[in-house]
């Protein structure tokens, strides 16, 4: 086990430092005053960080660091700070490699025995997290969902028992077929929220049960940044989806939570592995 005081006293010093996920008075003094005493800023957009900069009045030098870039850049900021210069790391929005670039390049100075300094700040999940009305703990964060369909529907039924509130990063142009996927997936009465446009003018949240926020998704288009919470699994959703009640009990009981018929059909089909028709059979009494 290494502890961060056996670093290199000669080598430089990397500087997490999080940025306004969209008010820019959520920069923090320390924030500011580190990116103006840094050597170098490493940035996700160059152009997008330096309009903070400009508002900040900043004029430290940038490259750019991102998915497509840092197996080449590391290399080049390894070296920087071997020779004793320091390195403020940015993402466009947020905190440095939550669901954004940056985690390599950590691993890489942990590596090196360079010192990695992080500054607390703001970060999606958690500001959307603590406003939802959902359960604050536990909770698990996700961020982004696979874009393919059978992919995404993959990750959701191994989290489809968590009991924490689920926390995803969304595109709105991509949230109608998330939301609809999760209906599919997990219980359609589970709470949600979608928290739009953090921090900016047109914040916004949006609360109801999946089975509401997909009908109103057919109906609205969303713009800006999206962040969706789901709750977690209930105790008694658990019960509910034992399978030892007869078919027609179980769509009941789903039936019970406020389910149309029709949706707890699937419900029960989805639960016991089985084809719909079969439980429709079941309920209405059908083919006896």
């Amino acid at each position: 086990m290494k502890k961060q005081k056996s670093y290199k006293k000669t080598a430089g010093k990397l500087y997490l430092v999080p940025t306004p996920i969209g008010n820019l008075d959520d920069m923090s003094v320390r924030g500011v005053n580190t990116l103006k005493s840094t050597d170098l800023i490493a940035s996700e957009d160059t152009r997008n960080t330096q309009k903070l900069l400009n508002h900040f009045e900043i004029s430290v030098s940038q490259k750019s660091l991102h998915e497509h870039n840092y197996k080449q850049r590391i290399p080049e900021f390894l070296a920087l700070l071997k020779q004793g210069q320091t390195i403020a790391q940015v993402s466009d929005a947020g905190m440095p490699s939550v669901s954004d670039p940056g985690q390599e390049l950590v691993a890489s100075c942990i590596q090196e025995e360079i010192p990695v300094i992080s500054l607390p700040g703001p970060t999606a999940g958690l500001t959307a997290l603590i406003a939802s009305g959902l359960t604050v703990q536990p909770h698990y964060f996700y961020g982004f969902l696979p874009r393919k369909k059978k992919d995404q529907q993959e990750v959701l039924q191994n989290l489809a028992a968590n009991k924490a509130t689920l926390i995803f990063y969304e595109s709105p142009y991509r949230l109608k077929n998330t939301v609809s996927n999760m209906n599919e997936v997990f219980n359609p009465q589970r709470k949600a929220v979608i928290c739009r446009e953090l921090t900016k003018i047109h914040e916004e949240y949006l609360r109801g049960t999946l089975a509401e926020l997909k009908e109103y998704l057919t109906e609205n288009t969303l713009k800006g940044e999206c962040c969706l919470l789901v709750e977690g699994q209930s105790e008694q959703e658990v019960d509910i989806s034992l399978p030892q009640a007869p078919l027609k009990e179980q769509v009941k009981q789903f039936i019970a939570t406020g389910l149309r018929p029709n949706d707890a059909i699937k419900e029960v089909a989805k639960q016991n592995k089985l084809k719909k028709q079969k439980v429709y059979n079941a309920y209405h009494e059908l083919n006896k």
